[in-house]
């Protein structure tokens, strides 16, 4: 059980109305808005509850994000229940790569194998060299083959309770497949849902597929999205159709193309932006991307399509995958994407805010791909939420 801060709207409090919930009032210590703190388990579930209900639906979504409550006068955390458990593994124990593994990066092998550890703790302790693969060194990037050996250092491990996953979500994935065969899996990845669950986040995306494809256990995802972002993802199986699809990300043979809604108008469309980003971390601990020269190269197209006061929607075409990318390159080139809290214009935000944008104006509408010896298209309308926000735009 997560509290979290959910902003308040002061003239129509949709919270307020939503009976079985009871939120309690603050002010948030950083930002100093007005806010709601609620539990996530109680939100969501009322969420799914009200989701037919068009009295409440424009306005109340699914949280997208926790945020840091320390320090607010009048708070008191609700205690966290006991959901996880302690395993304590004192010895050095083996693992040996199967036909399945064949190929996988050493670091995406042991989060899979390593539930439960922090992704920070894993890369530790394979930069320290207490992870070997038949008894050497190895970097995290090591792709790794069948029959290697693979030690793992005395390690504690927090097992998650299984049984989590809101009835909500479950329904609404088997809702979004957008393709399916016996090797791939194409789903329309609602905002709001991450990738993957981790620090802080209950379950992603990965889980709520193991619960609805059970017989498919050796399948992951061939590439992530945003939390915040929507649209097309794209999981495998098996590792085979695994690293052939990961193969073409690599050599750029896959084509993606996103919607975004943008500040002001681009003067020249098409407009190719090629800049170099690098990660760093905040004081806060996030993960801040921004145009370096010692970053990694990085390359954007953004096509005006349509035109609004102030704001454009842009279709952005990318050769390459970097965290953040678009929206690094659209602050970059001037036009912040529509209520990007980290990246994003503060006085934009608050006008598209006032059409009723709740979340990231980003979507991944296209992808193409090779599969089975033939092109494979995928493609994701826009959600009626973000095609809300721009029929409001032109009026």
């Amino acid at each position: 059980m997560h509290i979290v801060m959910v902003a308040r709207d002061t003239t129509r409090s949709p919270v307020d109305r939503v009976e079985g919930f009871s939120p309690v009032y603050c002010r948030d210590r950083v930002s100093r808005e007005w806010c709601y703190t609620v539990d996530v388990a109680a939100y969501n579930e009322v969420f799914a509850r009200v989701l037919t209900d068009s009295p409440v639906r424009e306005t109340i979504a699914p949280i997208p994000k926790a945020h840091n409550l320390a320090g607010v006068r009048g708070y008191t955390p609700t205690p966290k229940p006991m959901t996880e458990k302690i395993q304590s593994k004192q010895k050095v124990s083996q693992l040996d790569v199967t036909v399945d593994a064949d190929g996988q990066r050493l670091d995406n092998f042991l989060l899979k194998h390593l539930k439960g550890v922090p992704k920070s703790h894993v890369y530790r302790i394979v930069r320290k060299g207490e992870v070997r693969v038949n008894r050497k060194r190895s970097k995290p990037e090591q792709r790794l083959n069948a029959g290697d050996q693979i030690r793992i250092p005395p390690i504690r491990t927090a097992l998650r309770a299984t049984g989590e996953i809101p009835a909500y979500w479950l329904k609404r994935i088997e809702k979004s497949i957008l393709f399916e065969d016996d090797e791939l899996i194409a789903i329309d990845k609602p905002s709001g849902l991450a990738a993957h669950g981790g620090s802080g986040i209950d379950f992603g995306l990965s889980d709520v597929l193991h619960r609805l494809r059970v017989d498919s256990r050796h399948w992951e995802l061939a590439h992530r999205l945003d939390r915040d972002t929507s649209g097309c993802l794209i999981a495998a199986k098996n590792r085979q159709c695994l690293n052939a699809v990961q193969n073409q990300f690599r050599s750029g043979d896959v084509y993606k193309m996103y919607s975004a809604l943008t500040m002001g108008h681009w003067r020249h469309s098409p407009t190719r932006v090629s800049a170099p980003l690098l990660k760093n971390q905040s004081e806060g601990g996030e993960r801040i991307v921004k145009v370096n020269p010692e970053g990694k190269p990085a390359i954007s197209r953004f096509s005006e399509v349509e035109s609004f006061e102030g704001a454009s929607l842009v279709e952005v075409e990318i050769e390459t995958g970097r965290t953040h990318q678009i929206r690094v390159h659209a602050q970059h080139s001037g036009h912040p994407i529509a209520a990007d809290a980290r990246y994003g214009n503060r006085a934009f935000n608050k006008r598209v805010r006032a059409c009723g944008l709740k979340r990231l104006f980003l979507h991944a509408s296209k992808i193409r791909l090779r599969h089975r010896g033939r092109l494979l298209e995928i493609t994701s309308a826009l959600p009626d939420d973000l095609q809300n926000v721009l029929t409001m735009l032109a009026d």
